[in-house]
């Protein structure tokens, strides 16, 4: 027999409007009153009828994420903690990893209430021709699109990392990333770095960017090892992502070279993993929770119909741990 509001109401000993707000998180409803009925509702095995309610709201507490990769840890983190939030109000989160416009039109088709659009810069497209008739929210870099955005300062947040590391009196500081003029996010970095070491005149700069094939854990591995074993060793490496720092701290491991005291790290991606690793790691970039948060709220407002600012750009941070010390005097490892 199927479990209906009605029938929660009855034995919580409430109204019915009050079970629906209380089952919708509703401030208007108590917490005891949300914790009851809620109780009540497990007790009874209730399973919301979803139609039924899209049929009353006109919406189908369903968000679209297009989604650009299922490799790369920090997406991983970042839409675990989004899905998170939605289900707190209620949403259920649909993902596809089909190109952009393909995966835009089957929400449309199916009718979800936003398209969360993560962008990866490696589709080839006009953005500003992307035609949908449910609301889009970019995650991304600004511009070429109608759509609202957000997006973090990747710039500062390399600026954040070299600027730590000359404090601590380090001059051969390199990058390590992905070098395309065809990904604008790596792009952004690699300037910033190149800008910032001229800033500083650091020496033989030109040397100090290394580019690796992809963003991953091997990428960075494989990189490191020729680096430090080369004849132009830095004695601090700024990564571009949490997994080339894997493999950069790897290859360090292999090598025996001590990481800090040997080699300071920096690491893009402000994510709490990089607390985990075998050396904790400094880490630049936007909070991973507070993207998470921003992007769920801007979520929910559209959902609702609220005006929403259209370009969000959101300010990293650097938090300090064990991988970035003083300069050593000699660089006896290399």
């Amino acid at each position: 027999m199927t479990v209906t509001i009605k029938d929660i109401a009855k034995r919580a000993g409430v109204s019915f409007s009050t079970v629906s707000k209380a089952l919708r998180s509703s401030p208007l409803v108590t917490e005891a009153t949300k914790k009851r009925v809620l109780q009540i509702a497990n007790e009874m095995s209730y399973l919301p009828n979803n139609a039924a309610r899209s049929l009353v709201s006109r919406r189908t507490y369903s968000i679209g994420v297009v989604w650009p990769s299922v490799e790369r840890v920090t997406h991983s983190v970042l839409i675990t903690n989004i899905n998170a939030k939605l289900e707190a109000h209620s949403y259920t989160t649909l993902l596809s990893i089909n190109q952009m416009v393909a995966a835009v039109d089957t929400f449309n088709r199916f009718v979800v209430d936003v398209i969360l659009v993560f962008d990866d810069q490696q589709t080839v497209f006009d953005r500003s021709t992307l035609t949908s008739n449910v609301p889009i929210l970019f995650y991304g870099i600004l511009g070429d699109t109608p759509y609202p955005t957000i997006d973090t300062n990747r710039k500062k947040a390399i600026d954040l990392a070299f600027e730590h590391l000359a404090e601590l009196g380090h001059q051969r500081i390199a990058y390590m990333g992905k070098l395309s003029t065809d990904d604008h996010f790596q792009e952004q970095k690699v300037s910033s770095f190149v800008e910032k070491s001229r800033e500083f005149n650091m020496p033989e700069r030109e040397h100090m960017v290394i580019s690796t094939d992809a963003m991953d854990l091997y990428d960075g591995y494989s990189a490191t090892k020729l680096l430090l074993t080369g004849t132009r060793c830095p004695t601090a490496i700024i990564s571009g992502s949490y997994d080339l720092t894997r493999g950069i701290l790897k290859a360090a491991k292999e090598l025996s070279i001590d990481v800090p005291n040997s080699l300071s790290i920096v690491s893009y991606d402000h994510i709490p993993q990089m607390a985990e690793l075998d050396t904790p790691m400094t880490a630049v970039g936007v909070p991973i929770s507070k993207v998470a948060d921003t992007i769920t709220q801007v979520l929910l407002d559209i959902a609702n119909v609220k005006e929403v600012q259209f370009s969000i750009v959101l300010e990293p941070e650097i938090i300090v741990r064990k991988s970035t010390h003083i300069v050593p005097t000699v660089h006896s490892t290399l």
